[in-house]
C-alpha cells in the first residue's frame, strides 16, 4: 500500500510542478532516488545486472520479472497496471496494442534514434535488403502520433517500441554427437536423429520452425510462413504430427534452462534453440553449434514499451532508461551473448576489440572470447558460427509473426503437442 502511495504521490507532485520544471536537475536529484520502475518481460533481456547498473548509472530503482513468450502477452493484454515497462517482442506488440495498454513514444526524446539499424525503421538493413516474411519488426513499430491506434506503413515520429535486442536463429546442433556436417533445416526431421531431436514449445515461433522445416524438404510452400492460411497450418501439423508419433522428438522445452539441459546431457543432439543457450553449453565445456543453414535464418527482435499508465517524473525517468540502454553498455553485455543491440555503435566502446571482431564482424578471435559472466566460450583462431552481423541479419528468411488464423494455429498446435 505504501508503494502505491508513494507512487500516486510521485505522479501528482511532477503534474503539480508541471511538465517545464520536469527536467530540472534540482527536482530531478531529490526524487529520482525513491522511483521504481517495473519491468517485466522473457529471460532473454530481463537481467539482473541490467537492473544493478540501472541503479548504479540513473539511481533509481529497476525491478525486473522474467516470465515465458506467453506469460509475457498475456500480463501486457491483461494486466495494465501491473508494469511500468514492458520488454517485449514485436510480435507481441501485435496482440498487444490493440488493448490500448502500451503509449507511443516520441522519438524526439531518442538520443540515439538515428543510428538505429534500418531493420526497425524501413524493415531494410541494407537498401539492397529483401523484407523478410513475418511480423518484420518495422511493419508494427509505428503509429500515426501520440494516439495511434493502427500501425503505421513508415517512420511517423511515434514508436509503439524503442527497439533494443535481436538475432537471426537457427538450429543448436551437437557436432561431436552428429559426426558430418548439417545444412539444412530438413535435418529436424531426419530419421537418424529420431529420440533425439527437440523443438520449442511456444507456438507462435515452433510453428516457424517447423515451416521452415516443411519449406525445405519441398512439401509446402508458403504464401507467408507468419501469415499461414488453414490450409497450410493442417499441412504443417500433420508433417509434425506424423513424425512425433513415430518417435522423432525425444522433448519439447519452454524455458531457455530446459533447452540448454537437453543439449547439455546429450539427450538431444538437434533442436531449435536460442543464442544465449549455446553460449550456456558452451560455457560448460561441451561442443555446441548455432548452425548456419542454406534456406536462411528465423529472426525475432525485441523493444521496450511503456505503459499507458506511466506519467510524470516516472514517465521522465523511463525515457532516461531506454536513452541509457541504448547508449551501449547492456548493448555490449547483450552481444556478448551472441544479441545484437539495435544501435550497434554505441556497443562497440564497450567491448574490446577483439570482441567487437568476433561477436560483430565475423573475424577469428585474437585471444580467448569470454560470456558476460567470465566463462570462456572460445579460444583464439575461433570464427562465430553464421559469420558477421551482416551475414547473419542479411540472410533472415522470416520473423516470429502473428497470424490473422492465430487461434486456430495455436489450437491445432496444441494437438500436436498432445497427439
Amino acid at each position: 500500500m505504501a508503494e502505491i502511495s508513494r507512487r500516486k504521490l510521485l505522479k501528482t507532485g511532477a503534474a503539480a510542478v508541471g511538465a517545464s520544471t520536469l527536467g530540472a536537475p534540482m527536482l530531478w536529484a531529490q526524487n529520482i532516488k525513491d522511483i521504481t520502475l517495473r519491468q517485466f518481460g522473457t529471460g532473454v533481456s530481463n537481467l539482473n545486472e541490467v537492473a544493478s547498473k540501472v541503479k548504479e548509472d540513473l539511481g533509481f530503482t529497476l525491478e525486473m520479472t522474467a516470465l515465458d513468450s506467453d506469460s509475457v502477452t498475456q500480463r501486457a493484454a491483461t494486466q495494465p497496471k501491473s508494469f511500468d515497462i514492458a520488454d517485449i517482442e514485436y510480435w507481441i506488440c501485435k496482440k498487444v496494442w490493440p488493448t490500448g495498454n502500451l503509449q507511443a513514444m516520441d522519438v524526439s526524446k531518442i538520443k540515439n534514434y538515428d543510428k538505429i539499424v534500418g531493420t526497425f525503421k524501413s524493415g531494410k538493413l541494407t537498401p539492397e535488403s529483401v523484407i523478410a516474411q513475418g511480423t518484420a519488426p518495422h511493419s508494427v513499430g509505428f503509429v500515426n502520433g501520440v494516439d495511434g491506434k493502427e500501425f503505421a506503413t513508415e517512420e511517423t515520429g511515434w514508436m509503439t517500441l524503442i527497439p533494443t535486442i535481436y538475432n537471426a536463429d537457427t538450429l543448436g546442433i551437437r557436432p561431436d554427437l552428429i559426426g558430418r556436417p548439417i545444412s539444412s533445416w530438413t535435418e529436424l526431421l531426419n530419421p537418424e536423429f529420431a529420440g533425439k531431436a527437440s523443438i520449442l514449445d511456444i507456438s507462435s515461433i515452433g510453428i516457424m520452425d517447423a515451416a521452415m522445416v516443411c519449406e525445405a524438404m519441398g512439401e509446402i510452400t508458403y504464401g507467408d510462413k507468419g501469415n499461414m492460411t488453414r490450409e497450410e497450418i493442417d499441412k504443417t501439423m500433420a508433417i509434425f504430427t506424423e513424425a512425433k508419433k513415430a518417435g522423432q522428438f525425444r522433448a519439447f522445452w519452454k524455458s531457455f534452462d530446459e533447452s540448454v539441459n537437453l543439449m547439455a546431457s546429450g539427450e538431444v543432439v538437434i533442436q531449435s534453440m536460442w543464442s544465449p543457450a549455446i553460449t550456456a553449453v558452451r560455457s560448460k565445456g561441451i561442443p555446441c553449434v548455432y548452425q548456419p543453414l542454406k534456406e536462411g535464418y528465423r529472426s525475432w527482435g525485441g523493444g521496450l514499451g511503456l505503459s499507458a499508465n506511466l506519467s510524470g517524473l516516472e514517465l521522465e525517468a523511463a525515457y532516461e532508461y531506454i536513452n541509457w540502454y541504448l547508449d551501449g553498455w547492456v548493448g555490449g553485455f547483450l552481444m556478448r551473448q551472441g544479441y545484437y543491440s539495435a544501435v550497434p555503435e554505441t556497443s562497440k566502446n564497450h567491448m574490446t576489440e577483439d570482441e567487437w571482431g568476433y561477436w560483430f564482424e565475423g573475424k577469428e578471435a585474437k585471444g580467448d572470447i569470454t560470456s558476460p559472466f567470465g566463462d570462456v566460450l572460445e579460444t583464439a583462431g575461433a570464427v562465430r558460427d553464421g559469420g558477421s552481423f551482416y551475414d547473419r541479419m542479411g540472410a533472415v528468411a522470416c520473423w516470429n509473426a502473428v497470424m490473422d488464423e492465430n487461434q486456430y494455429m495455436v489450437r491445432k498446435w496444441n494437438e500436436f503437442i498432445a497427439a
